[in-house]
């Protein structure tokens, strides 16, 4: 085998499914890792499915994750058209497949849907048609009158009913199933669109694709490719099947799950490295057990030879915990250019968002966390006194009423109102009352945030709202204490 070259084969239907950005992935790394290429393939066969958009969606979500192919519809690298159904149009598949009629190993079916209808069965509680073969017994005179009469056909593959057939996968090992098993699938549609399948195979060979990365919903499907392969006398690519992603119940990732597509993800405040990095190890884990990787290192490490056989569980909490690292890392005019939609969502006073950015990039997980750490900044929220009691700071209701009414006149007094110069105020004023600083600074942080926890200390926060605020807060705050005395 020569150079390895993967593709990634999308079907413009909608958003990217986590699925389907870890195939791209795992068959990007594939590639990169090996020095290989790694290629863009539509595949737009099934019309009826095609959504509006779609297509901007899978070039969009491939430029975010840094997942560049080296030949695709935008980049003819000698295997083109890279679009289904503009090798449909060339008569690409048509020929292929009377090729194989040719060969004995597929044939014409005409059956109308009736008779398909009367080839009904329950398998695994699903009712599906298994055909007889009985279009593969008409004469070749009966073909040609139908074909010339312009009855509506489809082209079927001719599987053996007696033996086996294997075929190797690089995760699953040699499969081998009962040919009885295999029904005649479709090639060519009636409307002359291949099936996927079909396509697959055909594209897969003319382009060169040395592995196919794919979900393990297509392992039960790998026994009829095998047979096409045989059928044209083509080598077979590797098979990398990917174990399947369930959400934390151990169900298949589904769009009610709220997490299953790239963009949802990225609408609810996760960045892309992160969701990158965290969809690598679904399903995959490095010798070392390591968790945090860029895309550079992801493809030095990258061996799809230690990917489990066992359901990859989509941890939305793990996935959090990961995206909260990746923002700590992140520099700060980087994090402030993605937090500040959200800061500006919920602050509209003249505030400095950079300061406010800073002190919240080590505490969030995702970026709609800000909004529930920096709300107070706008307005004081009601808050219960309860909370100006604390032990190890050895403050109550009484203390802090005390501390705040002889603060007031000094706070009121002091024009600086910069952190440093409000930090040595507060601290000289414990100093000469012989308090603890925290007995002082803890109502203080508390009147002037109306919160339990807050994102940064008493005369960071001061500094933020400014003197007027500051000290309308923390009289609001001698009001409240001051009626329930």
């Amino acid at each position: 085998m020569g150079k390895v070259r993967t593709r990634f084969a999308p079907s413009p239907t909608g958003r990217m499914h986590v699925g389907n950005l870890r195939t791209a992935l795992y068959a990007y790394l594939i590639a990169k890792h090996e020095g290989g290429d790694f290629l863009l393939r539509i595949e737009d066969t099934d019309q009826e499915r095609f959504v509006e958009g779609a297509l901007e969606i899978i070039y969009r979500t491939l430029e975010k994750t840094g997942l560049v192919h080296d030949e695709g519809p935008d980049k003819d690298g000698g295997c083109g058209p890279y679009v289904q159904s503009e090798r449909q149009a060339a008569g690409l598949y048509l020929k292929y497949a009377k090729e194989l009629i040719d060969k004995g190993e597929a044939y014409y079916c005409f059956c109308d849907k009736e008779r398909l209808d009367s080839l009904k069965q329950e398998v695994a509680g699903k009712e599906i048609v298994v055909y007889d073969k009985h279009c593969l017994h008409l004469s070749k005179e009966e073909i040609e009158e139908k074909l010339a009469a312009g009855v509506p056909y489809v082209i079927r593959q001719n599987n053996p009913t007696e033996g086996t057939t294997t075929f190797s996968d690089e995760i699953y090992g040699d499969i081998t199933v009962d040919n009885a098993e295999l029904d005649d699938m479709i090639l060519i549609k009636s409307d002359g669109y291949p099936t996927y399948n079909f396509a697959n195979v055909v594209d897969d060979h003319l382009m060169g694709i040395t592995h196919v990365v794919r979900g393990n919903e297509y392992l039960s499907s790998s026994p009829k490719y095998t047979r096409l392969y045989q059928a044209f006398g083509w080598e077979e690519p590797v098979y990398v099947h990917c174990p399947l992603i369930t959400d934390e119940t151990h169900k298949k990732l589904s769009k009610r799950s709220g997490h299953s597509s790239f963009e949802d993800l990225i609408d609810q405040g996760f960045v892309t490295e992160a969701v990158v990095n965290y969809v690598a190890l679904l399903g995959w884990c490095p010798e070392d057990n390591r968790e945090i990787f860029s895309l550079k290192e992801l493809v030095e490490a990258f061996d799809y030879r230690h990917m489990s056989k066992s359901p990859a569980v989509f941890d939305i909490q793990k996935l959090r915990w990961m995206n909260g690292e990746y923002m700590k890392a992140m520099d700060p005019d980087a994090f402030y250019k993605l937090a500040e939609p959200y800061l500006k969502e919920v602050l509209h006073r003249d505030l400095d968002l950079r300061k406010i950015a800073a002190m919240v990039q080590t505490r969030i997980e995702v970026f709609p966390d800000i909004a529930g750490l920096v709300d107070f900044f706008e307005e004081l929220p009601e808050y219960d006194i309860s909370m100006y009691a604390h032990k190890k700071m050895k403050t109550s209701e009484e203390t802090s009423l005390a501390v705040l009414k002889e603060l007031l006149p000094v706070l009121s007094a002091h024009e600086d109102y910069t952190n440093d110069s409000l930090y040595a105020l507060l601290q000289g004023f414990a100093k000469e009352k012989g308090y603890k600083n925290g007995y002082v600074l803890w109502p203080v942080r508390t009147a002037v945030s109306g919160r339990q926890m807050t994102p940064a200390g008493a005369t960071e926060i001061m500094e933020l709202l400014g003197k007027e605020e500051t000290l309308a807060r923390i009289e609001k705050g001698i009001e409240k204490l001051s009626a329930c005395s």
